[in-house]
């Protein structure tokens, strides 16, 4: 019995003692291995690294339009037109309302461009913050006939490519925003059809625009005095409520300005002979307000003139001869004035349906005022500064080589003005 249980103790002391060694031995020579390759087996495992993180996104820039966009997404209500159907995935390039192009200086592409004319959307609190002021890359803005409410977020002023801005036939209301005065790049400002008041700060008229559309507004102050330092072509401030004069300064844009709409406002006083020096104008709308006086002479220089409407004001005196030789005339539209006399020329004229003096006060031509209501004005004193200015003709050989208006032949089709078109509204679907 002694014997069985010392070979007994004597094997147990075996097995211990050979666990031991092959446990070292593992540790010893193998346990390294064992750890790089992931285990004890038949040497199939690596020690590769993970494959790297593919972005969806061809660059930073888009990347962050995408998030942009998708936070602003939930914000619209109302989609008729249904651009957010393309609102989906990285592509933000093909999202119906974006433009991307490549950024200058690079060879990423960026979203340059978003394009929301007649898309009409809505939501609540439907503003421009989060989208506006947080693309940098913009370089134009289009959302004409849409919702938007509030105010033109400021940081447009940092974007160093942004030159056109039109949020026209929305509804925004307030002050001019001034906000879009620091963007020195803008050439194209449309803030038409919306609900803007007060005055018009002199700022707008410094900056080195195009085109200046604040049509259909409420501005209800003077223009101020530097209107004419614009150099812009083509303004319409029709269907507004300014006052005053028309400024002297208008001569200054004998270079550039070529389309003015100044129709159905309250502009008030004398024509300035400063028109006259608008070489390159085509037209000149200054109809439906209260101005009055003879009209300037100078208006003979306006030798490029195609549309020369007054109609509906207090004008007087005699229509000038000179004005009715100007040889690129479309359309004189005088009526609804106090004029009391024609000449042959403007006979003509009238004969060759360019020029309309309907409703005024010239004797033995039909469709007149009432003597009553033209002898009642007559007696009204009336007075215009300068009156002097009024007979001058600042250009030389007004007339020599314009035409004779017996032989006028208008064009087959007259052009059709770039401002007028401004002042049809686009409807919201």
């Amino acid at each position: 019995m002694e014997r069985k249980m010392v070979t007994s103790a004597s094997f147990l002391l075996c097995t211990f003692l050979l666990h031991f060694n092959l446990l070292h031995e593992v540790t010893g020579n193998e346990m390294s291995e064992i750890i790089l390759e992931g285990g004890i087996g038949d040497g199939t495992y690596n020690n590769c690294p993970p494959p790297p993180f593919t972005s969806p996104f061809e660059n930073e820039r888009i990347e962050r339009a995408y998030h942009v966009i998708q936070e602003f997404k939930p914000r619209i209500t109302s989609d008729p037109k249904r651009f957010l159907d393309t609102w989906n995935g990285p592509d933000v390039c093909n999202y119906r309302g974006f433009r991307c192009d490549i950024f200058p200086n690079t060879k990423d592409r960026a979203v340059s461009g978003i394009n929301f004319n007649g898309a009409a959307f809505s939501g609540t609190n439907f503003n421009l913050s989060g989208l506006l002021d947080r693309l940098p890359d913009l370089v134009f803005f289009h959302a004409n006939s849409n919702n938007f409410t509030g105010t033109i977020p400021k940081e447009i002023i940092q974007y160093k490519y942004f030159y056109e801005l039109d949020m026209s036939n929305n509804k925004f209301c307030g002050e001019f925003p001034k906000e879009i005065l620091g963007a020195k790049q803008l050439t194209f400002i449309d803030l038409r059809f919306n609900k803007l008041y007060g005055s018009i700060p002199p700022e707008l008229f410094m900056l080195d625009v195009d085109v200046i559309f604040i049509n259909n507004n409420c501005f209800n102050q003077k223009l101020p005095d530097n209107f004419g330092f614009t150099p812009a072509s083509y303004i319409t401030l029709a269907n507004n409520q300014f006052i005053g004069p028309i400024p002297k300064s208008i001569g200054q844009a004998s270079e550039t300005l070529s389309e003015v709409l100044l129709l159905n406002n309250h502009f008030s006083g004398c024509l300035p002979y400063e028109i006259g020096f608008l070489k390159n104008a085509k037209v000149f709308d200054a109809s439906l307000n209260e101005l009055t006086g003879p009209i300037p002479q100078s208006f003979a220089c306006l030798e490029k003139m195609q549309f020369l409407n007054l109609t509906g004001n207090r004008l007087y005196g005699p229509v000038p001869e000179l004005v009715c030789k100007l040889p690129n005339l479309y359309a004189l539209s005088l009526s609804n004035n106090y004029f009391t006399e024609v000449g042959p020329e403007c006979r003509n004229l009238i004969t060759k349906k360019v020029l309309d003096v309907s409703m005024n006060c010239i004797p033995g031509f039909p469709n007149q005022k009432s003597k009553d209501e033209c002898a009642t004005f007559c007696s009204t004193p009336k007075y215009c500064p300068s009156e002097i200015s009024l007979t001058i003709v600042p250009c030389k050989n007004y007339y020599l080589s314009s035409p004779n208006t017996s032989d006028y032949q208008p064009k087959a089709a007259a052009p059709s003005p770039v401002t007028y078109n401004a002042l049809k509204q686009p409807r919201l679907s």
